[in-house]
């Protein structure tokens, strides 16, 4: 009799159900048993949650159900990252409320979730957009700002005049913005800023100790930070080239060893010497102007031409007074760095040297490496930035590059330029202050008010929240906070006298950067319950995409020390583990016309070698593309219902984890599926045909006979998958189960017929196998654990425990040499002596036919490593 199919679409919304009624996720804050923390980088409720993403959530659920499994009292919670500028665009061109949009979002994404049967804590459900949530974080503004963590300055902004908006530095294409295409202006505007600056320096130097993190992800954030020792030098303008009351410029370099091959001065186009020369030159004003039209990244700034302008300025060398150098006001100088002037070594930068050659400027070698000679040395096409031997550099001539830096800096620091030291050693840092004022709706109100009388006034804590007025309109560009007829006025809390609303909301990065600990106490009546937050953190497996390696982590490490410093927690490092998954990657599809096309609208024929795409609707030949990130402006994602509705949550669960590693790409496939498919199915064949055998057997190891065989195979399967589990190795995990089950489908035919040890054993091998899916196939191991008649849910029980005697080898295996060359192998017992060993090598029948009768001169053996026959 056929064995009945094991049906996903009817058994996934059972459990499902049965874990929702028997409340099993929801975690408890006073649970004594140890605790974890697993939290997945939260979506944003764009619409649609595609394959791509339950990766992520999947590889957190594994852990989470495994951790349950083994006595831990779990916390793996779910929200939402609500706010930001693709609702108030939903708004625009839909004619709908962002808080509608968002909302109904929200609700359509949860149960896409729900139906990947994941082990979460919904009970704990926020998003950043609740009034509850926003309502703690504007107490935590007021906080940091009471204790000297926020301030507010003038910065410089990319400001889009059509959008009225500011747009960052990526949202600016070719000068222009990114939605309303007008050419983007430079403007000077008041913002509020994060001093994450106060913590470069434990920021920096607490990295060494996140030994749970990615070392990629550790350097990044170093270099972000990028801590540097240089010297904060002062070049002396020539008085007669230099604007009134302009004397001197002042350069920060981490390369003053480099100084005699300095050919030019480059300042930012808005640096305040530009800015002065500026007023009489009218064609240098016109190429600053250029300038502030180009975005600011550093990717935009690679890639972008250098350009500059030679203003007339010149400096005198601080080493020779007879030596000045042109000031050139050019395009990849950033007033955000260091002064924003620097000195140009063209020898040793390779921007410095192109620029040099552009404008006809010496190249003078100053470094050349340990060897080279000097009367020959030269600098062509190609920049020597290593560490060498200097030259061409007076007094510095044949010092090492420390050397020189420090002899630099000795004689700098005991000259004087106008009443001071010409130079003084400073450490610097590349991180800037955090920015967070944005010009929008959907964001969270900045808790301030502006008085005339008083100035900026924090609003009270018990006027707390902000909220933000639902009778808004995006009928014109803008914030509409701005022009809104009642919200934006307000008493001053200070004087009473009639005030108006910061209406600037917050960067959405803020929204993020402290949900892991509001989910410890999420229905709080402050941003956090310390005692309970100190318990929960820091997150002990975060996990999530490596594009947020730099700003959200960044960020969150700012956040967790703020909320220290405030009295809200008692910790500095938010995450403990981070794990940084891969992509799922599906083909992209083009009709014809251009169109993208989605993989539901094509079909496939042929095989791998050969094969061709049409579309179904029109019959169409299509281009199949590269493998890329699924994305929905090319329609290469896939939607969870689908794959559901064709093989179940399971399946998709087991594809993207045994394809490949955790930490890279993954391709999405249909042959995959159904191959992960094959195998589920393979498994319920497995136990439902076992079950009538193992009705009412108990689960016994055995150490004799064949069911001995059974038992050792399920017990290293075990030891090795929870190893594996632990690493995150998720695919060498899934790939030992593979083999556990074509190792007990090997031992199982003939088991209705089997003695009462090895059905015991059999029994225990099953029980195994459901144990090491159900964090990889939570439902399918429900229903096995269920058919073999397993008490309560298989999510609910604890994770078995191997048998040391059991997963431990009493055989091993010898490589064997004859005349120091392998010939092959010799399996042996562990404890053999040497004369046992020496005995089993000539018996073997490669020795023998080497030998040919002949004993032999020598037999070497090494104990358990290998045996040489001497012939």
């Amino acid at each position: 009799m056929a064995t009945e199919r094991y049906n996903p679409r009817i058994s996934e919304p059972r459990w499902q159900k049965a874990w929702e009624e028997a409340r099993l996720f929801e975690t408890r804050n006073d649970d004594e048993r140890p605790t974890y923390y697993v939290l997945e980088m939260f979506p944003y409720p764009s619409g649609r949650i595609h394959i791509g993403h339950t990766r992520n959530y999947t590889m957190g659920d594994v852990v989470a159900r495994y951790k349950r499994a083994k006595g831990f009292n779990v916390l793996h919670p779910m929200g939402w990252d609500a706010f930001g500028m693709p609702a108030e665009n939903a708004a625009i061109q839909n004619k709908v409320h962002p808080k509608e949009w968002t909302y109904q979002n929200i609700a359509v994404m949860r149960d896409q979730l729900k139906m990947m049967g994941l082990s979460l804590d919904w009970s704990r459900e926020f998003a950043t957009c609740d009034v509850e949530y926003y309502h703690q974080q504007q107490v935590l503004f007021l906080d940091f700002y009471e204790k000297g963590l926020i301030t507010r300055k003038t910065s410089k902004v990319n400001w889009d005049p059509v959008d009225q908006t500011v747009l960052a530095n990526e949202q600016v294409i070719e000068g222009r913005g990114w939605r309303s295409g007008a050419l983007v202006e430079q403007r000077e505007l008041a913002q509020w800023f994060f001093k994450i600056t106060d913590y470069s320096e434990e920021l920096l130097s607490a990295i060494d100790e996140l030994d749970g993190w990615p070392e990629k992800v550790r350097l990044m954030q170093r270099n972000w930070i990028g801590r540097s020792e240089g010297l904060m030098v002062r070049w002396e303008l020539v008085k007669e080239t230099a604007p009134k009351g302009e004397s001197e410029l002042e350069v920060y370099t981490t390369r003053p060893d480099t100084i005699f091959g300095a050919s030019f001065m480059a300042v930012a186009p808005d640096h305040p010497l530009a800015r002065k020369a500026a007023q009489g030159d009218p064609a240098l004003a016109a190429f600053i102007e250029e300038c502030r039209r180009v975005g600011t990244t550093a990717a935009a700034l690679e890639t972008a031409e250098k350009k500059g302008f030679d203003t007339g300025i010149r400096v005198r060398h601080p080493f020779d007074p007879e030596w000045t150098l042109p000031v050139y006001v050019a395009n990849f100088v950033l007033m955000e760095y260091g002064t924003g002037a620097i000195f140009g070594c063209p020898s040793g930068d390779q921007r410095d040297l192109d620029f040099a050659r552009k404008y006809g400027l010496p190249v003078i070698p100053v470094v050349m490496p340990e060897g080279a000679d000097a009367a020959s040395f030269q600098i062509t096409e190609e920049a020597y930035s290593d560490d060498g031997v200097m030259i061409n550099s007076r007094f510095l001539d044949g010092l090492s590059n420390k050397q020189a830096f420090d002899e630099v800096a000795s004689r700098l620091e005991m000259q004087s330029l106008g009443g001071r030291a010409q130079a003084a050693r400073k450490v610097n840092f590349r991180l800037r202050d955090w920015g967070i004022s944005r010009q929008r709706y959907w964001g969270c109100p900045i808790p301030m008010i502006h008085c005339e009388a008083c100035g900026i006034v924090p609003v009270p804590k018990q006027d707390l929240p902000v909220k933000l007025p639902e009778d808004i309109d995006f009928d014109k560009p803008g914030n509409p906070l701005d022009r809104h007829s009642t919200w934006r006025h307000v008493k001053c809390p200070k004087c009473g006298a009639d005030a108006r609303r910061e209406t600037d909301t917050m960067d959405t990065f803020v929204d993020s950067s402290w949900y892991f600990a509001r989910f410890t106490s999420p229905r709080a009546r402050m941003p956090v319950e310390r005692e309970v937050a100190n318990r929960w953190l820091p997150v002990d497996q975060y996990i999530g995409g490596i594009e947020h390696a730099i700003l959200h982590l960044l960020y969150s490490r700012f956040f967790t020390r703020a909320m220290r410093d405030t009295g809200h927690l008692d910790l500095a490092e938010p995450f403990k583990g981070l794990f940084t998954q891969g992509m799922v990657v599906h083909e992209t599809y083009r009709a014809a016309d251009g169109r993208w096309l989605s993989p539901s609208e094509v079909r496939i024929e042929g095989t791998d070698g050969q094969r061709t795409a049409y579309e179904i609707a029109t019959g169409e030949k299509v281009t199949i593309g590269s493998l890329e990130k699924m994305s929905k402006s090319k329609k290469n994602t896939v939607s969870p219902e689908d794959i559901t509705e064709s093989f179940g949550a399971d399946t998709a669960r087991w594809f993207m984890l045994s394809d490949s590693p955790p930490e890279r790409d993954v391709e999405w496939t249909d042959d995959g599926a159904a191959g992960a498919h094959r195998f589920l199915q393979r498994v319920w064949r497995l136990v439902n045909e076992a079950a009538p055998a193992l009705e009412g057997v108990e689960p016994k190891a055995s150490r004799d006979g064949t069911a001995a065989s059974i038992s050792k195979g399920a017990h290293k399967a075990l030891k090795v998958i929870e190893h594996d589990i632990e690493q995150l190795a998720f695919n060498r995990a899934l790939a030992r189960i593979h083999e556990l089950v074509n190792e007990l489908q090997a031992q199982f035919p003939a088991l209705g017929k089997a003695d009462a040890a090895t059905r015991s054993a059999a029994r225990e091998a099953v029980e195994i196998l459901i144990h090491v899916i159900a964090p990889f196939m939570p439902h399918l191991a429900e229903e096995c654990w269920e058919r073999i008649g397993g008490e309560g849910l298989v999510a609910a029980s604890r994770w078995p425990s191997y048998d040391p005697e059991l997963v431990t080898d009493n055989q091993i295996v010898l490589p064997v040499q004859i005349n120091g060359k392998k010939r092959g192998d010799l399996t042996i017992a562990r404890d053999a002596d040497q004369a046992a060993v020496e005995k089993a090598v000539l018996e073997l029948d490669f020795v023998k036919k080497a030998l040919n009768g002949a004993p032999p001169r020598k037999v070497i053996v090494v104990p358990q490593r290998i045996v040489n026959v001497v012939a």
